[in-house]
């Protein structure tokens, strides 16, 4: 693949903003998890920003960076963060830990839609801010939305257990064939063009603000 100086330079900030905005993800769940009584996390170095203690090296290197040279909706994920589940023995402590993370990256695209008006309001000719805080809200609403899919290892995966009953032994025996699944189901084009069309509904709210801010 051939890429001219200027979209090789796109990229390697696109990738720049994956990387920091996974770790941030992966931050949110250690910094809840620890907030709410299990010092798992803290004690493996999890709740810290530094991307070298969060980077998983298909989800955090490989499949991001092929998504933007590509062109594909950005996916991604960071080595997962392990709690012990007698330090939260409650359903809804292990759900707030689950949520944290694409929360965090709701947190970001928001943080950048609010700077992205204020930008556009005091410095209009500034010319490249624009396009970094555009990659900022599309990169986390990306991430937020891919992270939500039901299906191991990904965040959305744990609500099969908190909201529907699953059990942890089925859960598990799922979670085998997780990655399986999921590089199968983005070898279809159907479902990139789906995960694609989530990605734009969710981005819609993040328009209309900054519509209205502007």
């Amino acid at each position: 693949m051939n890429l001219s100086p200027g979209q090789l330079t796109a990229a390697l900030i696109s990738y720049a903003i994956v990387i920091v905005s996974l770790s941030a993800h992966e931050w949110g769940h250690a910094w809840t998890a620890d907030r709410l009584g299990d010092d798992t996390a803290r004690r493996m170095g999890r709740v810290t920003l530094n991307p070298l203690a969060h980077i998983d090296l298909i989800g955090t290197v490989v499949i991001p960076f092929i998504a933007i040279l590509t062109g594909i909706p950005i996916i991604g994920w960071a080595k997962p963060v392990l709690i012990n589940p007698d330090n939260l023995p409650r359903t809804s402590q292990r759900a707030w830990v689950t949520i944290a993370g694409p929360a965090m990256n709701l947190l970001l695209a928001l943080a950048g839609t609010i700077v992205f008006a204020l930008v556009v309001r005091a410095a209009p000719d500034a010319p490249w801010l624009p396009g970094l805080l555009s990659s900022i809200i599309v990169i986390n609403i990306s991430l937020m939305v891919f992270n939500l899919l039901p299906v191991p290892p990904l965040d959305g995966s744990k609500f099969l257990m908190y909201w529907f009953g699953m059990s942890e032994r089925a859960y598990i025996a799922f979670a085998r064939y997780g990655w399986l699944i999921l590089m199968v189901l983005f070898n279809i084009p159907q479902t990139r063009g789906f995960l694609g069309s989530l990605i734009g509904h969710a981005l819609k709210p993040f328009v209309a603000l900054l519509q209205f801010l502007t």
